[in-house]
């Protein structure tokens, strides 16, 4: 656990809540943070056959998408109130079929930085009390200050 970092905002915690809450794609898919620590941001969501593709496993758009937010948002827990994150980059793997009842996706970061923060995020699948890794990814972000369009 990446227990070491400070936040910037003590009162985080809410702020990426609040702005998870405004990400209509992640409300669509069913996807809920459910622990946002300093540094680590832990994503959940159930299976759900609309989300699936042709062999019945999760798609590898929506691992991508769960885990693209799991990392922003451990980014975010670090940054400044007034400050947003965007991806501008990521590489994932996937290393197994993303088939289970319900799927967690960790981010973490791994250094952070006042401009450029770099985060790694694993997607788990849980079935049947077992959980099995199937993607992981790299994620580099990048701070954003001062724009409207880029809320926090």
């Amino acid at each position: 656990m990446p227990t070491e970092f400070q936040p910037a905002d003590p009162d985080f915690e809410q702020r990426v809540r609040a702005s998870f809450g405004r990400q209509t794609a992640m409300g669509t898919i069913g996807a809920a943070i459910v622990r946002a620590e300093p540094g680590e941001v832990e994503i959940q969501l159930p299976y759900a056959v609309h989300l699936t593709q042709q062999h019945g496993f999760l798609h590898g758009g929506i691992v991508g998408a769960a885990l693209d937010s799991a990392c922003g948002y451990a980014g975010s827990t670090l940054m400044p109130a007034d400050v947003g994150v965007l991806s501008i980059e990521y590489k994932i793997n996937f290393v197994a079929p993303a088939k289970g009842q319900r799927f967690r996706m960790v981010g973490t970061v791994v250094k952070p930085g006042r401009t450029v923060t770099v985060v790694e995020g694993r997607a788990y699948a849980v079935d049947e009390g077992r959980e099995k890794l199937v993607a992981t990814m790299s994620t580099t972000l990048m701070a954003v200050v001062g724009r409207e369009d880029v809320k926090h």
